[in-house]
């Protein structure tokens, strides 16, 4: 009877070790919101700042009354499932016509759009969010419009490109603020990208919801998203400069600065340069729930697993361009970076 007393209290305490390593997670779902099916929310209601909040993060929003009122900055939420219709008339709806996985709300943001973790989701990891499109500037970029070019159109450039092979891109960069300062880190997202030459048939315009992975950044107190675009004028992006967020993860517990450094020392990337085969020694990391990305310079995932045990991972290079590329292992513990080049 005492043996088994004590086996099951054995399997309960290690049940119960067991639940501390497991990353415990708040996800902004915007469900919270109650909208009227096709419907959004803009702040008009509560003009001149407010903001709304979802999970641990704070979204600011302006809503100027100049000009018979318009949502000037900041964050919207929206039910809105308008995916054919252009123009600016239509600027709360995704381009995927819904929100992630078919839910009903999502975010809208526009040009520099912050987020600020409240005080249960400050100094801690944000794993990502899932981003789309919105209508108007999908619509724009395809087909044109009376202030935006049609992407990959050569009238009007001096490039002598092929007709319809002109490098267009528009791009997201997500940066942090922690403890008072931004640093040079950031994350890069392609919402539509034409730089592939005469290859047209690899162009695309982001048209469902795909995610971003921010974990390379750390820990976050808050985020700013940037729009650019290689359509400009004389007065800026041509582009029309609105995004959509769905389903923001953030950890609920932070990196510990001295986990992260000793970890980089403890990781080894080889050959760097590397022409086919690349070695990632994760040998001498003490850690769980280990988790390896590598992207490429434009930040997109060329290639992602799951580290069960941490030992010595070989990733075959030779399909993919040669260029920059950078190695990121996460983990309860762990944050590592490096960057690899490929010849």
């Amino acid at each position: 009877m005492k043996k088994q007393v004590c086996s099951i209290f054995a399997a309960a305490l290690m049940i119960a070790m067991q639940s501390f390593t497991v990353k415990a997670q708040t996800v902004s779902t915007f469900e919270n919101f109650t909208l009227l099916p096709g419907s959004y929310w803009n702040g008009s209601a509560k003009p001149l700042g407010t903001s709304f909040r979802s999970g641990h993060a704070i979204f600011p929003n302006y809503f100027d009354t100049a000009y018979g009122g318009y949502w000037e900055s900041g964050w919207a939420y929206s039910d809105m499932k308008d995916s054919t219709t252009a123009g600016p008339g239509n600027i709360y709806s995704s381009r995927s016509a819904d929100g992630y996985n078919n839910s009903a709300n999502y975010a809208v943001g526009q040009q520099s759009a912050i987020i600020e973790l409240d005080s249960a989701g400050a100094g801690k990891v944000v794993e990502g969010f899932y981003v789309n499109n919105g209508t108007y500037p999908a619509l724009s970029m395809k087909y044109g419009d009376q202030f935006a070019k049609k992407f990959g159109d050569t009238l009007g450039t001096s490039c002598h490109c092929p007709q319809n092979s002109y490098p267009d891109w528009f791009k997201l960069t997500v940066r942090k603020w922690y403890r008072g300062t931004m640093p040079n880190d950031s994350v890069t997202f392609y919402l539509a990208d034409y730089r592939f030459g005469t290859d047209t048939a690899k162009d695309y315009i982001v048209s469902k919801w795909q995610w971003v992975d921010l974990t390379s950044l750390g820990n976050v107190d808050s985020l700013q998203f940037t729009l650019s675009s290689s359509d400009t004028g004389a007065y800026g992006m041509n582009t029309p400069a609105f995004f959509c967020i769905d389903n923001l993860t953030t950890e609920d517990s932070p990196l510990g600065i001295q986990n992260i450094e000793m970890a980089n020392t403890f990781c080894a990337v080889y050959p760097n340069p590397a022409k086919d085969l690349v070695n990632i020694d994760l040998s001498k990391i003490t850690d769980d729930n280990l988790k390896l990305n590598i992207t490429d310079i434009a930040g997109q995932m060329i290639h992602t697993e799951n580290v069960v045990s941490p030992s010595l991972i070989s990733v075959d290079m030779t399909g993919y361009a040669n260029g920059v590329y950078f190695v990121n292992i996460t983990g309860t513990h762990t944050l590592i970076n490096k960057k690899l080049i490929k010849q």
